[in-house]
């Protein structure tokens, strides 16, 4: 990584609250310009903090943020400029109302580290371009390179009033939350508070955030944990499905919210599912996990599954029918330097209650997949509903109109038929997280506009509804046009 100086350029009246849209959409373009020029400076601090191959931090954090900034820098203005809203003639004639969108105000942004340019820059975009006044926490576990993009933000002429960031530390979080914005932007009083608060991270420590901005009635914006099911019907493409499900598990090692947790397959599709699954299985080599932590974790719910009857699809395949008893193998176990390495680990046929289905007492992040094989759609439905954490699906079928209709039983935020991961990083797609995989949304249009607060500004002409005392007939000629207008029908019988 280079050792330059990032040369800091005046960014104008810095001093001013005022920021208009005109403005933020030239800092767009110059901080979309500069990430490509500091791109190797950035995919090399992704490798010094997490560990990411160069190809899956140029592409999965890098390429992504840049498809992002084009995709913004396109909508923006047609999303956020005011708009007529349909006139209500008989209610109120005489009224035009226009909807504006405003910003929040002071926006507080926890980063994570998984993917650590691509979804604090996609949330830094957002939040800027909306017009809030931003302040981030950057991740503990990826500083260089979520603070040199931080810096290259300010280079491309984001004004200190409107953007500023904390220490790189775990217990900055909760301080930036109680101090608020008053210590990091100038001209904020001591006593100003939070308008919103976005965070990325693991459910336990979204639940604490939750608490602490309720009763501040603070918004806040939740991107938790998935623990995510791919269900392989019986004519699907086995072969497709393998390769994807196996390239989405071992992507970032394994460490991504979108990324499939068990396979819930058809029986008549198991065989061949596992027999592919096996061979990609045997021939990857170990990954390195974010700390030692993580990689014990996933050991050990391997550990469990296997000791309630699970099978390893690690070791070699043997022959037989019956193919989820012939798979044999032991629990993984971390290696490497300081333990954080650990081979890709398929496990079959685990326990239904196990922590490795339902991830509901304690939950992996890593390169460890369960499969399970199912009778039909509907225990295949059953299965993935024991899990409260539900951020995307993938169903794998020749069918598409079926996958279609099943993805609207998923109850997750995003579904891809035939594919995994992958259609997450499209810029216009957005993720709303539901029950214990958060709340809110981030990215897309729906990311964007909820950094935003709508505005009604209603204008009154010459014709005003009547008001005060008015006289019986012309209620009379009220019911009449009512009737005409909306219909009449027979009462029918009110129940008790």
């Amino acid at each position: 990584m280079s050792d330059a100086p990032i040369n800091f350029r005046p960014a104008g009246p810095s001093a001013s609250a005022d920021w208009p849209l005109a403005a933020r959409l030239a800092w767009l373009r110059a901080f979309t310009r500069q990430i490509m020029a500091y791109e190797p400076e950035l995919t090399a601090a992704i490798e010094q903090d997490v560990g990411k191959p160069a190809w899956q931090a140029l592409t999965g954090d890098v390429l992504t943020l840049l498809h992002a900034c084009a995709w913004h820098r396109r909508r923006v203005r047609k999303l956020l400029r005011a708009r007529a809203v349909r006139r209500a003639w008989t209610l109120l004639p005489g009224t035009r109302v226009t909807l504006t969108r405003a910003p929040l105000g002071f926006v507080a942004i926890i980063a994570t580290w998984n993917y650590p340019v691509q979804l604090l820059g996609i949330q830094l975009v957002q939040a800027l371009m909306a017009g809030n006044r931003v302040v981030v926490k950057p991740c503990e576990r990826s500083p260089l390179s979520q603070l040199l993009l931080l810096r290259i933000a300010r280079a491309a002429g984001a004004p200190g009033t409107h953007l500023a960031w904390a220490e790189a530390t775990r217990e900055a979080g909760p301080a930036l939350l109680d101090a608020g914005p008053g210590p990091h932007l100038p001209g904020v009083t001591a006593g100003a508070g939070w308008d919103h608060v976005v965070f990325t991270g693991s459910t336990a420590v979204g639940r604490q955030i939750a608490a602490w901005a309720g009763p501040k009635l603070v918004g806040t914006t939740l991107e938790l944990s998935g623990n995510d099911s791919a269900i392989v019907l019986g004519d699907a493409n086995v072969r497709l499905a393998a390769r994807t499900i196996f390239a989405a598990m071992t992507l970032n090692s394994g460490q991504t919210c979108l990324a499939p947790r068990r396979v819930l397959v058809l029986r008549r599709a198991a065989g061949p599912l596992l027999d592919e699954l096996a061979v990609l299985v045997m021939n990857h080599p170990p990954l390195r996990l974010i700390d030692a932590g993580s990689a014990a974790q996933c050991a050990a719910m391997v550990k469990a599954a296997l000791a309630g009857g699970a099978a390893n699809a690690g070791a070699a395949v043997g022959g037989g029918a019956d193919r989820t008893r012939v798979l044999a193998g032991t629990a993984p176990m971390p290696e490497g330097e300081g333990g954080c390495w650990l081979r890709p680990v398929v496990v079959v046929d685990p326990p239904l209650d196990s922590d490795l289905v339902t991830c509901v007492a304690r939950d992996h992040f890593g390169p460890v997949l369960a499969v399970v094989p199912v009778a039909d759609v509907g225990e295949a439905l059953r299965i993935h509903r024991s899990c409260g954490q539900h951020l995307s699906a993938s169903v794998f079928t020749r069918d598409v109109r079926a996958g279609r209709e099943l993805a609207a039983e998923l109850g997750a935020s995003l579904v891809t038929i035939n594919d995994c991961v992958i259609p997450g990083g499209h810029p216009g797609v957005a993720i709303t997280g539901h029950g214990a995989s958060g709340w809110g949304a981030s990215r897309g249009e729906p990311g964007l506009l909820a950094l935003t607060r709508p505005v009604y500004v209603t204008t009154t002409g010459r014709v005003r509804p009547a008001v005060g005392l008015v006289s019986g007939s012309a209620v009379a000629w009220l019911r009449f046009g009512l009737g005409w207008m909306f219909g009449r029908s027979r009462k029918l019988p009110l129940g008790g």
